[in-house]
């Protein structure tokens, strides 16, 4: 690849000597401008190698276009030469502090410029290829890190389906609440990627009931209070799978798994957190989760009308729900009946290429957990 060079002086004479001496050896392309705003304008346009500018020129004078040219964008590591006659301690000083990395003498037949235009040529081509190795391994490293989500990515799923296999559900619980959590986390307008990971970390809410006995778990009926406490083990459980992992995700998804049943008065379980104390990320969860449990068919109940639950959360915001968080949810009312519906396809959707194949999981959530209306 040929040194893409650019010339900017008011002598088309000099400009005319300086291509031809660039572009002798056959290893530089020479873009020349007799007025450096034009100049300018090219190089937003275009990856220059090296640039040779004039110090005394119309419009703008040599220092201030190498300001201007520093201040592009991909520019601050270019050589550039100033040509002058001038030669003071001043000018070179100053054309310094501006950015100039060397200076070139005005004398065509000077042995010292052919000399420094042969190094500056060398010191542009190295140059470049720094830079290209560094995109290359920026893309590496790019590439590095999507392989990286996508096996979090993968983890997440297949921690959710250790869950469906305890579960007689349609298996579509669980990423119904996924797509809630994201909805109510969008709304609260939590940074883009925390929402990215509620929505991938919300599956793994109820992993903790692996460990629940399936005639507990399973029952067609209201549980009795040893039961109960039994099933409210989950929560500390979830938390014990997944706390202290290294990805980022796990982590989440184990701050779900412990506060997902705490509320908003303090009177959940199992640490009896209350508002702020709940991570943020428990309480968008636990309005996603009980909404989709009370909306559901299950073995021991019909599932309840959408605005009937869609009065319960209104009813207990404040007391069970993070006020901010049932506001946040019932903002896209439209989308949430969609997708309880089943109108939208039930899958995760990725930023990137899909992941194969998709995982879907289910839970049962009793009626005492999710409150006297469930």
């Amino acid at each position: 690849m040929l040194t893409q060079a650019l010339l900017v002086d008011d002598s088309r004479s000099v400009l005319n000597f300086l291509k031809r001496h660039l572009e002798a050896g056959g290893l530089v392309e020479a873009t020349a401008f007799l007025d450096p705003v034009e100049a300018l304008a090219c190089a937003r346009e275009r990856v220059f190698d090296l640039v040779l500018v004039d110090y005394e020129m119309p419009h703008m004078d040599g220092i201030s276009f190498i300001r201007a040219f520093r201040n592009l964008p991909g520019c601050t590591d270019v050589p550039i030469a100033m040509v002058t006659s001038r030669q003071s301690d001043d000018i070179k000083m100053e054309a310094l502090q501006a950015g100039a990395t060397d200076f070139l003498p005005k004398q065509s037949r000077s042995v010292e410029m052919t000399v420094r235009l042969r190094n500056l040529i060398q010191l542009g081509a190295a140059v470049r290829k720094l830079n290209d190795r560094a995109a290359h391994l920026a893309s590496e490293v790019a590439a590095a890190t999507r392989k990286l989500g996508e096996r979090e990515e993968e983890i997440i799923l297949r921690l959710a389906l250790a869950v469906e296999y305890r579960d007689n559900d349609t298996g579509e619980h669980t990423l119904r609440v996924a797509r809630y959590s994201r909805i109510i986390a969008e709304q609260l307008g939590l940074p883009a990627r925390l929402c990215r990971d509620i929505y991938l970390a919300a599956p793994l809410h109820d992993v903790g009931k692996v460990a629940i006995p399936d005639n507990v778990l399973l029952k067609p009926g209201r549980l009795t209070d040893e039961e109960m406490a039994v099933i409210r083990t989950h929560a500390t459980i979830g938390e014990r799978i997944l706390a202290d992992s290294s990805c980022e995700l796990i982590r989440l998804g184990a701050e779900i798994a412990v506060g997902h049943h705490e509320r908003w008065d303090g009177a959940g379980y199992p640490r009896g957190l209350r508002a702020d104390e709940i991570p943020v990320a428990a309480r968008v969860v636990a309005v996603a989760d009980v909404f989709d449990a009370l909306t559901t068919r299950r073995p021991y109940k019909e599932p309840m009308a959408l605005d009937a639950a869609r009065n319960y959360l209104i009813e207990n915001a404040g007391r069970q729900f993070d006020p901010a968080c049932v506001e946040a949810f019932l903002s896209r009312w439209d989308e949430v009946v969609e997708i309880a519906a089943g109108q939208k396809t039930i899958s995760f959707q990725r930023t990137e290429a899909p992941l194969a194949p998709v995982i879907e999981s289910a839970e049962e959530i009793h009626p005492a957990e999710a409150g006297p209306a469930a």
